[in-house]
């Protein structure tokens, strides 16, 4: 304890205080660098947040390594600042050629553009879900799923073009870029169970979907859960948007705007219930109530 004490004596108490101060200012390489450290600790996170954090600290660290060997004329401060430079200029490097190296085809591109980096979901993580996945291409009047014929193993996104979604030969709602093709069919089953189509899904135009394999999928789940999250996020929306999409469609009567979240929707919507058009279900239901 004694010796503790006697050292942070000697360096507190009998430490020379300044007695002068320089009246003069250091020169602008000085000032240069102190700007350049406060702007560069502003800086984000993520890839492109880390470049910009490393490229304004190796700049101003070479400026205090200039300001050192010019104006102080000291070799310890020039050197600690130039070994603090040479690391942000690799660290720069090094982050700089992962960026580059993460490359993906134009469908991809798009979809992170468009739908994921809005999200802050970063490269890396998009690569892991992509990797995970194909781009398939599906030709004007092909189908996607038939009613009651295709099952579910599968979850595929829209890149672009249009899907038309029937059943029954009726017609429900659109597909539209960056929505889900078959949100509502892997909504509805557990990852033990399987499944059918219940509508059709045919392309109105030329499309391109990215396509992901149910177990495939899944596996990519329990190794992210990040990634698991993120997913449900995207397929719960998707699905609302698709809720309200066909909302929208449904009339009854004189312009009567009738809403499926209605409990007359879901027990009509039931196997026992014969398949009428959707209008004639939802007219009966209102006149039975009447």
């Amino acid at each position: 304890m004694e010796k503790n004490s006697s050292l942070w004596k000697n360096l507190i108490d009998e430490h020379p205080v300044c007695t002068t101060w320089k009246q003069e200012a250091e020169g602008a390489i000085y000032h240069l660098a102190s700007i350049l450290f406060v702007v560069g600790f502003m800086g984000g996170s993520g890839f492109f947040g880390l470049l910009y954090v490393f490229s304004l600290l190796g700049l101003g660290f070479l400026c205090s390594a200039v300001w050192a060997w010019v104006d102080v004329c000291a070799a310890d401060i020039f050197s600690w600042n130039f070994v603090l430079f040479v690391i942000c200029f690799m660290q720069f490097v090094h982050i700089a050629y992962q960026v580059r190296s993460i490359t993906f085809a134009r469908e991809f591109q798009v979809l992170y553009s468009s739908l994921f980096q809005p999200l802050g979901i970063s490269l890396p993580v998009f690569r892991t879900i992509a990797l995970s996945s194909e781009v398939v291409t599906l030709e004007k009047e092909h189908c996607y799923a038939m009613q009651g014929k295709t099952s579910i193993d599968k979850l595929s996104l829209l890149v672009s073009g249009r899907i038309r979604v029937t059943v029954d030969g009726e017609f429900l709602h659109y597909i539209y870029p960056f929505q889900f093709l078959d949100s509502p069919e892997w909504d509805s089953l557990r990852p033990t169970e399987e499944g059918t189509f219940q509508v059709t899904l045919t392309a109105e135009t030329d499309c391109r979907y990215v396509t992901w394999r149910r177990k495939k999928l899944y596996l990519l789940f329990a190794q992210h859960r990040y990634i698991s999250r993120l997913f449900s996020v995207l397929i719960g929306s998707d699905i609302a948007d698709k809720l309200y999409a066909l909302n929208d469609r449904v009339y009854v009567g004189k312009r009567y705007h009738y809403d499926i979240r209605l409990p007359n929707y879901y027990h009509m919507s039931s196997p026992q219930m014969s398949r009428l058009p959707l209008t004639e279900q939802f007219r009966n239901s209102r006149e039975g109530n009447e």
